[in-house]
């Protein structure tokens, strides 16, 4: 009798850690890349599911993970650049947590208490060399009349991507200024996507000539074409470097494989997996892929005043005066 209890007991506590489900919220990008790729690997380690359910952007993203703050549905949420970060701390939506795997991180900077890093990259207008043989160098030089309707931007509101792309230019011009550039150059712009999905697809099909993307992506088209048809280019204004994080949503059902799940992504089995799926930087010491010397250098990086990131939803207001009237 004894024994039997041992096993039934045993048979139920299999059964609870196979029925464990961790829901991670995230970008199509990241669930139809590398998510793909690091799911598995993390299921095989702590014997349970993982539910990963896309929005789109992160931007609608984050605006569901503030809809549902009072019944929580979601265990993690990644893909957060900081300002986004920033606007989810203000929400009051992320529990606060410091991986002990953040003394791998490479840039100490990086280290948040409610977000943990687990890529960066600089952002760069990337071309398509067949089309363009007179590609941009600056920001002014986006303005000129041969790019018009060959440029496809994505938008601040809704993409992470469009919001780093929109806190460059305030890095570059100051917050004013910006919004004043913003009024000429969308004079040339061919569309705004919602996310970096669409947008890269959009140059991939040849609708697009010039999109905003990353400095990675030269790596991307000599490991893909074996040659560089996408060209990235880092404006001379200077170089503007985009993080990106995952959180622990506050309320998670699974809190404790919610934490395992931000230690996971400062181990190497994630990390490595992150130059040739996200095509962006690990922030641990990881061996890179020979392709990544294809990635631009860059001596100046730009940055916002750190009073942006508290005015966020101002400062897109301010954008779409600009861009939509």
């Amino acid at each position: 009798m004894k024994k039997f209890l041992v096993i039934s007991l045993l048979l139920v506590i299999s059964l609870v850690i196979v029925a464990a489900e961790l829901v991670i919220y995230t970008s199509d990008s990241f669930a139809g890349g590398i998510g793909k790729v690091i799911a598995p690997k993390f299921e095989k380690v702590y014997k349970c599911k993982v539910k990963m359910i896309s929005f789109g952007s992160m931007g609608d993203v984050l605006a569901r993970i503030i809809a549902e703050k009072n019944s929580p549905k979601a265990d993690v949420v990644i893909g957060l650049n900081p300002q986004q970060l920033q606007k989810a701390i203000k929400e009051g939506v992320l529990e606060k947590y410091r991986p002990v795997n953040s003394k791998n991180i490479v840039y100490k900077s990086l280290v948040t208490d409610y977000g943990t890093v687990y890529d960066y990259g600089a952002l760069a207008m990337i071309y398509n060399v067949e089309k363009i043989k007179n590609p941009p160098r600056s920001f002014k030089d986006l303005l000129k009349p041969e790019y018009k309707g060959k440029i496809v931007l994505i938008d601040p509101r809704t993409s992470s991507t469009g919001l780093t792309f929109l806190m460059w230019t305030i890095a570059a011009f100051g917050e004013d200024d910006a919004m004043e550039y913003w009024k000429q150059l969308k004079n040339n712009v061919l569309m705004f996507t919602s996310g970096w999905s669409a947008a890269f697809k959009m140059i991939e099909t040849g609708e697009a000539d010039i999109i905003v993307s990353y400095a990675t992506d030269g790596a991307y088209s000599m490991y893909k074409y074996g040659s560089i048809k996408y060209m990235p280019v880092i404006f001379e204004e200077g170089a503007y470097v985009l993080e990106e994080y995952a959180s622990i949503v506050k309320g998670a059902k699974n809190l404790a494989l919610a934490r395992s799940f931000l230690e996971f992504i400062l181990t190497p089995d994630f990390q490595k997996e992150v130059p040739l799926n996200q095509w962006m930087m690990p922030v641990i010491n990881v061996e890179l892929p020979e392709v990544f010397k294809y990635v631009p250098t860059f001596k100046k990086i730009l940055k916002v005043k750190p009073d942006v990131n508290d005015r966020i939803d101002e400062v897109l207001k301010k954008w779409e005066k600009a861009v939509i009237g």
